[in-house]
């Protein structure tokens, strides 16, 4: 088991920026004040600790604070980094009372802040990193994650062409799609032979689940990737939009389910906690409120995507790690993500053995 982070540490806050990941202050105040309404300078400029994927900053300012995401500098894996679909999905879905970050505008002009980037609303509430939540009632902490789940299901439900969605993804083979893109970006990054990764990448197509439903899916669902209001169990946002597309909903529901099978380590995962001491549900339960919220009598057997799940963050993780060796990944926790590789691989191979590999 790896040792456990203190995560409040390592994530949250913000610090200066340093080096490469300084912006021209200047340039972006001219670009928001054409561009973001209600815009009054000056403005002051931090980057969020948390996070290794695009790089975010906090832009306090005299009309309010805001938040900008940005493509990273460097050398790019084809389609990773699309902050133009995480403003585009996030748009959509802020007309439809889904809960996201007001969306003020994309820049595309790389000679702004020297990448694209978005800039949208700062939602005041709370983050939870570690899924145990150490501070919290078991009351609190079960009505919380049952939140969580209703908030899934409620995008889920979201009416794709309502909200302007309808183009954002291809409707069929949503895993077949994933397993392919996910090969790809791990070849394009590949800086070892790893021989479960090879038999994983030669089963996974072969055995594909059918799809029966089409929706907005996140992609990286999970208990930190939303902001919570400080004193009830409630989502205000949403975030991290990076990896949504329209898909199968079971690649979000099966993705949040992984934390039953994944130790804690100070993050989101449940599998080595005492749930019922902690009023954390299980799986089961989950599973139940879920399928309530969705109109569904069941889920299928979670081995094939649980394989699936394991695989494809191993794909994000090996993207992290070539980035490392390149020199160009924007956090310093980056390093240490790099060596999750092997891990998530062995774990997607268990679980495909489960499945019948």
């Amino acid at each position: 088991m790896t040792e456990a982070i203190n995560a409040d540490e390592a994530f949250v806050g913000t610090v200066e920026p340093e080096g490469a990941d300084r912006l021209d202050e200047a340039k972006l105040s001219e670009w928001m004040a054409a561009n973001v309404a209600g815009f009054e300078g000056p403005l002051h400029l931090t980057k969020f600790k948390g996070g290794q994927s695009n790089p975010t900053y906090k832009i306090e300012t005299s009309s309010g604070n805001y938040v900008l995401r940005r493509k990273p500098f460097g050398q790019l894996l084809p389609s990773a980094h699309a902050v133009d679909r995480e403003f585009r999905v996030q748009s959509g879905l802020q007309g439809s009372g889904f809960p996201v970050a007001r969306q003020y505008g994309l820049c595309i002009d790389e000679s702004v802040v020297g990448s694209w980037f978005y800039v949208m609303g700062m939602v005041d509430g709370r983050t939870i990193w570690d899924g145990s939540m150490p501070n919290d009632t078991p009351e609190y902490r079960h009505e919380t994650y049952m939140a969580m789940i209703d908030t899934l299901a409620q995008l889920h439900s979201v009416n794709v062409d309502a909200a302007g969605l309808s183009e954002f993804g291809k409707p069929g083979n949503y895993f077949g799609r994933q397993v392919d893109r996910w090969t790809k970006q791990y070849r394009l990054s590949e800086t070892e032979l790893m021989p479960e990764m090879e038999q994983l990448i030669e089963w996974l197509p072969a055995t594909l689940p059918e799809q029966t439903r089409t929706s907005v899916v996140h992609g990286d669902y999970r208990i930190d990737n939303m902001i919570w209001a400080k004193d009830r169990p409630e989502v205000l946002a949403v975030l991290d939009w990076e990896l949504s597309t329209l898909g199968d909903p079971l690649g979000d529901f099966s993705y949040v389910a992984m934390a039953w099978v994944t130790d804690n380590g100070g993050r989101s995962g449940v599998q080595d906690l005492d749930r019922k001491a902690l009023g954390i549900p299980e799986l089961e339960e989950v599973v139940e409120r879920y399928c309530a919220k969705t109109g569904r009598t069941s889920v299928p057997n979670m081995n094939w995507y649980f394989a699936y799940n394991f695989f494809r963050l191993a794909g994000i993780l090996q993207g992290i790690k070539k980035r490392v060796i390149d020199g160009t990944a924007s956090s310093s926790h980056a390093r240490e993500m790099s060596d999750r590789v092997q891990p998530l691989v062995s774990r997607a191979a268990e679980f495909a053995k489960l499945a019948g590999m």
